[in-house]
This record gives C-alpha cells, sequence and structure tokens, in this order.
C-alpha cells in the first residue's frame, strides 16, 4: 500500500462563523483507491497558500511512502529545511496529513483509529461549548453578563455541563498586559452573575488569550476564585511557560493551555516548568494524532489531564475524539454548540452528541467522510486569516 494523490479543499464558513472563517481540508488516496481525510489548523498563511504547502508536503515527503510509516514521514517533516526545531506551519500542514494517513489505515485494518492508538477507554466524551454570539443580538455577548448567563442557561437545558467565556478584552499582538479595572470587574461579575444562573449545573471555564502579563493574570485569578472555575485558560502568552508557571502557582484554579503549541518538544517544558494542570492541544497544529498521544502520555505521568481544542472543522474534531477516547487522562472535550448546521452538513454523516455528551463513532478510520458535492458550494474568496489578533494595544 502506498500513497499516491493527494486532494485540497478550501472551505469558506458562512455566517456566523463558528469555528473560524474557513477550513482546510485534505484528501490522500492510496494506490489501492482507499482515501482519508485530515484538516490543518490556523495555519497563519492564506489558506489557499496553506493548501499548497499540504500538496508540496506530501509530494516531497509523503508520496509513494506506506501510509504505515509515519514516525518515519514525520521526522523527515520535522527536519525539512534542516530546521528540527517545532514550527506551527510545519506541523500544522502535517497534522492534516498525518490524521489522513490514520484515516487511510483504520480503514484498511477495519477499526476505528482509537483502537489503533491503546483500545476504548471512554464510552463517551463529556464536552463543552463556548457561549457563542448570535445574528439579531442587539448588544454584545461578551459585555452583556445577564445575556451570557441566559445564553448559559440554553445550553445547559440542551445537556451541556460545562460552559466557557471570554469577557477580559481584546487580544493583541502587544499581549501580555495589565488589564484595566473596568475588564477586571466585569470579569469578575461575569463569573458571578453565570454562577448564580448555573448553580453547580455546569462548571464555568474562563477563556482568555494570553492577554495578561503573570502579574495581571493573579490580579484576575484571585478576583475569580470564589466561583470556583474549572480552568483559567492561556493567561499569559504561549511564549513564556515559566511566566505561566507563576500563575499556577499563585492560584487554585487549574490552569488550562496548549491551543497555540505543537510537538512534544514546546508540551515538554510546559510539563518541567508546572505551567498547567490540563493541556489543550490541537489536533489539526500539534503534529498530528501520534504526536498528540505522546503529549498524553507525557502529561499522565505528570498527572495533567487533556482537553483538546477545537475552534475550526469537524475533521479535526473528529481526530480529537479519537484521542480523547483512548486516552485515560482525557477530562473534556471542545464542542462548537452541537456539532450541527454547517459543521453537519460537511460531512456525509454527523458527529453523534447526545444530552452533553460525544459518542465515539465505530465505524473504521477517523469515522467521518467529506460531503465533497456539498463543500465545493461554499469556496472561501475573501483574504482575511482563520483568526487575527488585534494589531493596536488595547486601550
Amino acid at each position: 500500500m502506498k500513497l499516491r494523490d493527494i486532494q485540497t479543499f478550501v472551505v469558506g464558513n458562512p455566517p456566523p462563523h463558528y469555528g473560524g472563517r474557513y477550513f482546510v481540508f485534505v484528501k490522500i488516496t492510496t494506490d489501492g483507491n482507499v482515501s482519508g481525510v485530515g484538516e490543518a489548523y490556523c495555519v497563519p498563511f492564506a489558506p489557499h497558500l496553506v493548501a499548497k504547502m499540504c500538496e508540496d508536503m506530501f509530494h516531497r515527503y509523503m508520496a509513494g511512502e506506506d501510509p504505515h510509516n509515519i514516525e518515519r514521514m514525520w521526522r523527515r517533516v520535522y527536519s525539512a529545511g534542516f530546521t528540527q526545531h517545532p514550527d506551527l506551519t510545519v506541523m500544522g500542514v502535517m497534522s492534516a496529513l498525518e490524521m489522513a494517513c490514520w484515516d487511510i489505515i483504520g480503514k484498511e485494518a477495519g477499526q476505528p483509529v482509537y483502537n489503533l492508538l491503546g483500545g476504548k477507554v471512554h464510552e463517551r466524551l463529556r464536552s463543552y461549548t463556548y457561549i457563542y454570539a448570535r445574528p439579531g443580538d442587539k448588544v454584545d455577548v461578551y459585555q452583556d453578563p445577564e445575556l451570557s448567563a441566559e445564553r448559559a442557561l440554553e445550553y445547559v437545558k440542551q445537556g451541556f455541563t460545562a460552559i466557557k467565556f471570554d469577557p477580559a478584552g481584546p487580544y493583541t499582538a502587544f499581549d501580555g498586559r495589565q488589564l484595566s479595572l473596568h475588564a477586571l470587574d466585569l470579569s469578575e461579575r461575569f463569573c458571578k452573575v453565570l454562577r448564580e444562573a448555573v448553580g453547580s449545573k455546569a462548571d464555568l471555564l474562563f477563556g482568555t488569550h494570553g492577554q495578561m502579563t503573570a502579574a495581571g493574570a493573579i490580579r484576575l485569578a484571585r478576583r475569580l476564585e470564589k466561583y470556583d472555575p474549572l480552568w483559567f485558560e492561556e493567561p499569559v502568552p504561549p511564549d513564556a511557560p515559566e511566566e505561566m508557571a507563576k500563575v499556577a502557582r499563585a492560584t487554585s484554579i487549574p490552569i488550562a493551555t496548549g491551543e497555540r503549541l505543537t510537538t512534544k518538544y514546546d508540551f515538554a517544558r510546559l510539563l518541567s516548568a508546572g505551567s498547567c494542570a490540563i493541556l489543550q492541544m490541537n489536533l489539526g497544529r500539534v503534529g498530528g494524532l501520534l504526536e498528540a498521544k505522546k503529549i498524553a502520555g507525557m502529561a499522565e505521568v505528570h498527572h495533567v489531564q487533556i482537553a483538546p481544542h477545537l475552534y475550526c472543522g469537524p475533521i479535526v474534531g473528529a481526530a480529537n475524539v479519537h484521542l480523547g477516547t483512548c486516552s485515560p487522562n482525557f477530562l473534556i472535550q471542545e464542542s462548537i454548540e452541537r456539532w450541527e448546521g454547517f459543521h453537519s452538513d460537511i460531512l456525509k454523516k454527523p458527529m453523534r452528541w447526545e444530552e452533553g455528551y460525544i459518542i465515539p463513532p465505530t465505524e473504521p478510520g477517523l469515522g467521518v467522510e467529506l460531503n465533497e458535492e456539498f463543500i465545493a458550494k461554499f469556496p472561501y474568496t475573501d483574504t482575511p486569516l482563520h483568526l487575527d489578533m488585534a494589531s493596536q494595544p488595547a486601550g
């Protein structure tokens, strides 16, 4: 069995853009006409260029290879261009190609991928969602604690037992910073109002995006502790795990982080510094399924749990589900609401979500297939990237 061809798909995600402005998917086919799918997350270049990167990497390092040889292909890519260093672009592309190989391997074996990575530990996976703005909202849901609390109660009624929100203000290219007193007050009020609304029916996940210095994050954490959040997410920028460790030592709130990191080497620094209690690797960026499984194993040694990140499309989502299913230290999985709407239409068969939990697929491979006829109707023709930080310092 040899890898033969690659196709790429750049899919525009219609408003309200839950999960990002677009998704970059790949489809790899073997000489036996078995195909596997993958997805790259948030590579910081125009998506059509990312698609070309996927094609270039495939033809340089993977075409003609047996898809089982993931370690060999991974090391060649990691070392490409005399690098051997964590690179978010290289690993974003490799992640898409690697998960497509696992999809093929599972189909050839007649097994879901989680059975090839250790077997099923969890029969179902607890999930959470962000509180999302909706078309027609008259105010910003992240400036209005009462509206957020109303929406949180809607999610709880649907079955969610954990809700995430980020009222701490814009994240910019100039962070970390000290939050303003207004931002501190608003963040505390959000936790107070949401806790009063949901009581003990749902965990509160306080999301930030690296906006603060360690000192600033500690100031905020002290205000939030009384509301017992399940986690305080990425309180400082991801380039300084030692600074994040200062926050972890100063608060009783578990620190969660990892969506902007890649490879076992980045995560080893986090674990060595004692920076967090929860790892949030994104399977479309971290280097693929096998790399994520290695990181989960490293975390297990440190009694650290995993909560895979998802702000992208359902192929990364499916890969996350396989990782969580076979990982003893799985905590919770990010969902984009209930995997409905466009995220469901992309697939021939939607992900299965029931009363707050994701049900792992039993089909061979990743258990998902792209609806190519459908996604062809949604080309991405705009210029903004998947996600952008504010280009000016916060006022």
